[in-house]
C-alpha cells in the first residue's frame, strides 16, 4: 500500500559491518608520544649534563636570588643557585649551588668562592660590571685531588688566584701599619705584587703578613733581599737639604710593600715559595747590617728623667747603639733615697764594625777586659738633651776622664754601666754649693763692722774739712802766686828771656868759630908745630 509520502521500500536485510585491521596507532597518540620521548630526552640530558651540588655558606645573601644567580668561572657559566636557606644558629646563610658536569673540578678541597659585588678596596675599584647584571658568584679552581661539597665563603675577592704564576712569602713585622689586602708592592718603584691576606701571631707580639710577587719579577726576591714598610712619605733633613722619598702616589693613601737586595750586595739565590722575610718600618731599618743578640745594660740616675722615654737611643759619639727598653723606679732604705733604673739594649757589632783594626768578638773574655779598661779610663753614661724645643732626651755613652773610680760586675745581669751626671746637673750642684758657702758668710758681723767703719770714716771727713782744708787752701795760694811769677819770669818781653836769647846767639857764633877751626885742623894738621902759615890754602 502506499503512503502518503510514497510507496513502501521493501525489507532490507541488516549490512554487515567488515572491522579492517590496522597496525598502526592513532594519529591522536602521536603527539603526546613526541611529547613524552621529548622530556625523557630532556631528563636524560639533564641528569648527564648536571654536576655536583654544593653547599657554600655566606655572612650574607645580599645579591643572590634561587634560580637566577649565576656561578661564574673567568665569566663562564658554571652552575646556578638552586636554594638559600638559613643556618640552624642563624649566624650565616647556606646557598645550595648545583655545578655542571665541567665544573667537577671545582667541588674539591681548596677551591674558594665569593660574592662578586662592587667594591673599592686598596687594590681598586671591582665588580662595576655587576650594577646592570646584579651580582654573581665567583669561584677559583683548586688544585686539591680530595672532594668536598661543603665550603665557607670568602667576604672578598681573593688578591690572587690559584692559576697565576708567582711565588707566596711570608713576613714578619711589630705592626700591620696601613697594610691591607690588596695593598701593592714595589721592587724599584715598579708594582710586582700584593698582599694576600694578614693575621695575628698567637702571642700577639707581632704580624704575620702574606704577599705575592707575580712572574716574573720573583725572580728579583733572593736570600738576602730586604723587605720594609714603603707607605706615606718619608721626609729627611740632613746636610744636603731636606729629601722627600715615596715609592707611588698609591702609597700615601692606601700604604705599600718595597723590597730590594742591601746596597753593593748581591740578592743570593733565588727564595723558595713561602721564603720567610722580616719587614722592617722603614728602608734605612731594612737596610742597616744585622745587630746580632743585644747586651741588657742597665745605668742608675740620680735626676729626673722627664723627657726620656722607651725607644730613646743609646749614642756613643753620634753612633747609635741601642734604645731604651724600661724606664723604672727605685727606692734604696739605707740611703733613703730614690734612683731611677734605665733599662737598654746595647749592640757591641755596631760599634764593632766601625772599629779599625781587630777589636775583640763581642760576648768574650777579651771584650769583657776592654769594656773593664775602658770603665777605668772614665766610661759612663750621661743624660743628653736631645731637642731643644720638645726636651727630649736622649743617653750619651762617653769618656770622662775625671770621673770618680768604677768598677764593672760581670755576673751582674743586665750589666750596670756606671753614670754621670748631666752638664746642667753640675751647674746645678755649683750653683748650689755657691748658695750654701755664701749662707755660711756673716752678713750681719759684717755689716756691723762697716757701719763702724763708715762713721770712723765720717769723723775723719769732718776734720779734714775742719782743720787740713782750711791749711791746704792756704799753700794753694802760695802756690799760685809761685806759678804767677815763673810765668811772668818766661813771658817773651821779659829781661831773663832777653838774656837767654843773647847768650844763646854768642853760643852759636862761638859753635861755628871751632867748627872752622877744626875744618882747617883737619885739612892742615901740621899747623899745630909750625903755626898758622901766611898763605891761606
Amino acid at each position: 500500500m502506499n503512503s502518503p509520502q510514497g510507496p513502501t521500500p521493501p525489507n532490507l536485510p541488516e549490512p554487515e559491518i567488515i572491522k579492517p585491521r590496522r597496525w598502526l596507532p592513532s594519529l591522536v597518540w602521536i603527539v603526546p608520544i613526541v611529547a613524552a620521548l621529548i622530556g625523557v630526552a630532556l631528563v636524560v640530558k639533564s641528569v648527564a649534563t648536571r654536576g655536583p651540588t654544593i653547599t657554600i655558606s655566606f655572612v650574607s645573601a645580599e645579591g643572590l636570588e634561587p634560580g637566577k644567580t649565576k656561578v661564574k668561572y673567568k665569566d663562564v657559566d658554571i652552575g646556578s643557585v638552586r636554594a638559600i636557606r638559613l643556618s640552624p644558629n642563624l649566624s650565616h646563610v647556606i646557598v645550595t649551588v648545583e655545578l655542571t658536569k665541567d665544573a667537577e673540578r671545582f667541588a674539591v678541597k681548596d677551591s674558594r668562592f665569593w660574592i662578586v659585588r662592587p667594591r673599592v678596596g686598596a687594590s681598586g675599584v671591582s665588580g662595576l660590571t655587576t650594577l646592570l647584571s646584579g651580582s654573581y658568584i665567583g669561584a677559583d679552581a683548586g688544585r686539591s685531588e680530595d672532594s668536598q661539597s661543603d665550603f665557607v665563603g670568602l667576604e672578598a675577592p681573593p688578591a690572587v688566584t690559584i692559576d697565576e704564576k708567582g711565588h707566596r712569602y711570608t713576613l714578619h713585622s711589630g705592626t700591620l701599619g696601613s697594610l691591607d689586602i690588596g695593598t701593592p708592592i714595589f721592587f724599584r718603584r715598579i708594582q710586582v705584587g700584593q698582599v694576600t691576606g694578614y693575621s695575628l701571631d698567637k702571642d700577639g707580639t707581632g704580624v704575620t703578613v702574606q704577599v705575592f710577587v707575580t712572574a716574573p719579577f720573583d725572580q728579583y726576591v733572593g736570600t738576602n733581599t730586604r723587605w720594609w714598610h714603603a707607605s706615606g712619605v718619608n721626609v729627611q733633613l740632613d746636610s744636603n737639604g731636606i729629601k722627600v722619598n715615596t715609592q707611588s702616589l698609591a702609597t700615601i693613601v692606601v700604604g705599600g710593600i718595597a723590597f730590594q737586595a742591601p746596597p753593593g750586595q748581591s740578592m743570593g739565590p733565588q727564595a723558595p715559595d713561602t721564603a720567610t722575610f722580616a719587614l722592617a718600618s722603614d728602608e734605612a731599618e731594612a737596610m742597616r747590617e744585622p745587630d746580632g743578640a743585644p747586651q741588657r745594660v742597665v745605668m742608675y740616675f740620680n735626676q729626673s728623667l722627664r723627657g726620656l722615654s722607651v725607644g730613646a737611643p743609646l749614642d756613643f759619639r753620634g753612633i747609635v747603639l741601642g734604645q731604651v727598653t724600661d724606664i723604672g723606679i727605685e727606692y734604696d732604705p739605707k740611703q733613703h733615697n730614690f734612683t731611677m733604673p734605665v733599662t737598654m739594649d746595647l749592640y757591641p757589632l755596631r760599634l764593632s764594625r766601625r772599629i779599625r783594626g781587630e777589636a775583640p768578638a763581642p760576648y768574650t773574655p777579651q771584650s769583657q777586659e776592654l769594656l773593664k779598661r775602658l770603665v777605668q779610663r772614665g766610661l759612663r753614661g750621661q743624660l743628653r738633651t736631645g731637642n731643644l724645643i720638645t726636651g727630649q732626651l736622649y743617653i750619651a755613652l762617653d769618656i770622662f776622664p775625671k770621673a770618680a773610680p768604677a768598677t764593672v760586675d760581670f755576673n751582674h745581669d743586665p750589666l750596670e754601666l756606671p753614670t754621670v751626671p748631666n752638664s746642667l746637673e753640675e751647674l746645678q750642684l755649683q750653683v748650689a754649693d755657691i748658695a750654701k758657702k755664701l749662707d755660711q758668710i756673716p752678713f750681719d758681723k759684717i755689716g756691723n763692722n762697716l757701719n763702724d767703719s763708715l762713721k770712723n770714716a765720717n769723723q775723719l771727713f769732718g776734720k779734714v774739712n775742719d782743720q787740713i782744708l782750711p791749711q791746704l787752701q792756704g799753700t794753694l795760694d802760695e802756690a799760685q802766686k809761685t806759678f804767677n811769677a815763673a810765668q811772668s819770669t818766661l813771658q817773651q818781653d821779659s829781661p831773663l828771656q832777653s838774656d837767654v836769647h843773647q847768650a844763646m846767639q854768642e853760643l852759636t857764633r862761638t859753635l861755628q868759630s871751632l867748627n872752622a877751626l877744626s875744618d882747617y885742623l883737619e885739612r892742615h894738621p901740621e899747623s899745630l908745630l909750625r903755626g898758622k902759615s901766611g898763605a891761606n890754602n
